[in-house]
């Protein structure tokens, strides 16, 4: 029996986004491990590091939208490869504080100039005014989400 309702995926807004991101994603990934040994957590960790002085686990994994194992992992990693520096939190005895040491300051400014050369190929099909508009819709989407997720 046929369902009465249809859904036609390749049109579906949450899936047309999943894809493009998962795309996009990897196509960095890869230049990313590359020329960085990073994966994407890492960077994320290492770019939200460099916008603050310092930063919880907790407040990392809410200002990037990764869960706690991911972003665990990847601090871990960072800390291994001295990018990364652990210190205790004053204000809660059971987390630490992260920032990132000189060499993690270092290698974020390596990246930089590459992240935003693979901005712009990814988007050299849209206009100046296309981009910001796209930035202020998934912003927007963003929000709605979060509201979405709220408890009610």
């Amino acid at each position: 029996m046929k369902p009465s309702v249809s859904l036609s995926l390749d049109n579906f807004v949450p899936y047309r986004l999943s894809v493009a991101s998962n795309l996009m994603s990897d196509a960095i990934a890869s230049a990313y491990r590359a020329l960085f040994g990073l994966n994407i957590a890492e960077w994320r960790l290492i770019a939200v590091l460099a916008e603050r002085t310092s930063s919880t686990q907790n407040e990392l994994c809410a200002a990037t939208k990764m869960d706690k194992v991911t972003i665990s992992r990847a601090a871990i990693a960072l800390a291994d490869r001295g990018l990364v520096q652990r210190a205790p939190n004053p204000d809660d005895k059971r987390s630490h504080l992260l920032t990132l040491s000189r060499s993690g300051q270092d290698l974020y400014a390596q990246v930089v100039p590459k992240a935003l050369a693979l901005e712009k190929e990814l988007l050299a099909g849209f206009s100046a005014t296309e981009v910001a508009d796209l930035v202020a819709m998934l912003r927007r989407l963003e929000a709605m989400a979060e509201r979405m997720s709220e408890p009610a």
